[in-house]
């Protein structure tokens, strides 16, 4: 059942990317937790990657990081030097987003997951939330698409050296930047791309079937190197088809569009990019600062009233 406590600013209606609750008038506490499997083989390079995907949410709210705790499932036939260097990794995402380990939990399961369970703060009237876009709002795009195909790719020994660095870069990147521009440029809405796709959580922006849509310009979609070639050998990860399953209703293609790049549509990210809602007026603001901050944001739709994500070539 929905919460009725006013406190909570932020629950599970929407399916936001964590939950929110009012501390005082001008103090609000963000919360959430996310754990992953391995996306490559460097111990310390998955840690920092399952951290930066866990504080992905925080910023996703237009909250600040403010500790943390590790999430470790862990078999026993694995050394426990590698966890040491799992830890130090999340340790150092942390440490990079400000933001304090103090502390975590362990239990033995068959398969490594990691990931963190973390806290920040946000004044009330700043929780940037997954709705509140208005038609003609732009929509931006600050990381490339990929990372599923891509770590498809390396598990299977596939992924060429630079194919593999590329996404461990792109997995590996804060959203703090990004998530800091947005919301000095005034963004209405905003949301990280994760594990249902750039398809699924733009669908989250748009709400309830029938009310707002998005043309998406398909050609300015960024890729990571070598996903089109992944993509055409059928490396493609059991996630993208429930992703289809779960939101093609919500999508309509054009043949060109359907051809080139349906499945990268539906590919379930990890530590993905944010997705901005941004009013026409400030756009030019915050392509400039997002260019001066080192943010990759690319312009890739614009809100309508539709009720459908349109892409288009």
């Amino acid at each position: 059942m929905p919460a009725v406590d006013p406190r909570l600013l932020v629950g599970p209606e929407t399916l936001d990317d964590a939950a929110v609750l009012s501390v005082s008038d001008d103090l609000a506490v963000c919360f959430s937790a996310d754990f992953i499997t391995p996306v490559v083989d460097d111990p310390g390079l998955w840690g920092q990657i399952a951290a930066a995907n866990s504080l992905s949410d925080i910023y996703a709210m237009g909250a600040q990081p403010l500790a943390a705790l590790n999430l470790v499932c862990w078999p026993d036939c694995l050394p426990l030097e590698t966890l040491q260097e799992i830890l130090g990794g999340g340790a150092r995402a942390a440490a990079e987003a400000g933001c304090l380990l103090v502390g975590g939990h362990t239990v033995q399961d068959n398969e490594p997951k990691y990931g963190l369970a973390v806290i920040g703060t946000v004044r009330p009237e700043r929780i940037l939330r997954n709705r509140g876009a208005r038609p003609g709002d732009l929509l931006y795009l600050t990381k490339p698409l990929g990372t599923g195909i891509l770590s498809t790719a390396i598990k299977a020994g596939l992924a060429s050296p630079d194919e593999a660095k590329a996404a461990a870069a792109t997995m590996a990147m804060l959203n703090r930047s990004a998530a800091e521009t947005a919301i000095a440029a005034g963004a209405r809405a905003l949301t990280d791309v994760t594990g249902f796709g750039l398809a699924g959580h733009l669908s989250e922006m748009l709400g309830p079937a029938g009310t707002l849509g998005a043309d998406l310009d398909v050609e300015a979609l960024p890729w990571l190197p070598g996903v089109e070639r992944h993509m055409q050998m059928g490396l493609i990860p059991a996630g993208t088809y429930r992703n289809r399953d779960a939101y093609a209703e919500r999508v309509r293609l054009s043949h060109a569009a359907r051809d080139g790049c349906e499945m990268l549509l539906y590919d379930p990210q990890t530590s993905g990019g944010l997705l901005v809602a941004m009013a026409p007026e400030a756009a030019e603001r915050f392509q400039q600062e997002a260019f001066q901050n080192g943010v990759k944001a690319v312009r890739v739709g614009v809100f309508n009233e539709t009720g459908l994500i349109d892409v288009r070539p």
